[in-house]
């Protein structure tokens, strides 16, 4: 059976750094990755292609290309990307989310 796991606040997993993402595993096996991701005001994450994910913003704000789309993200915003779309990320504050990848 698998183990269960507890979180009981992201904010002791989040590392936010001056030199670019530190995503921290959170949970990975064959199927799903999960992550918790900060950005300093300015931080991005390039524009790549990948599997079907899900984003949820835990703080701050910013933008998240998808494709030819620009969202708005903000605390409490979700997007779900399909499996092949390129995705990247601008911070205009300090920004932190959580992402699943989905294989």
């Amino acid at each position: 059976m698998p183990q269960t796991l507890f979180f009981p606040d992201w904010r002791d997993k989040v590392i936010f750094t001056a030199g670019g993402p530190q995503p921290q595993v959170l949970h990975e096996d064959n199927k799903i990755k999960v992550v918790v991701v900060g950005l300093e005001p300015g931080g991005q994450i390039p524009v790549h292609p990948g599997d079907t994910g899900v984003y949820h913003f835990l703080e701050g704000a910013g933008q998240m290309r998808v494709g030819e789309e620009i969202f708005d993200v903000q605390v409490g915003s979700t997007v779900v990307v399909p499996t092949g779309a390129t995705r990247g990320m601008n911070a205009r504050t300090r920004l932190a989310f959580i992402a699943v990848r989905i294989a």
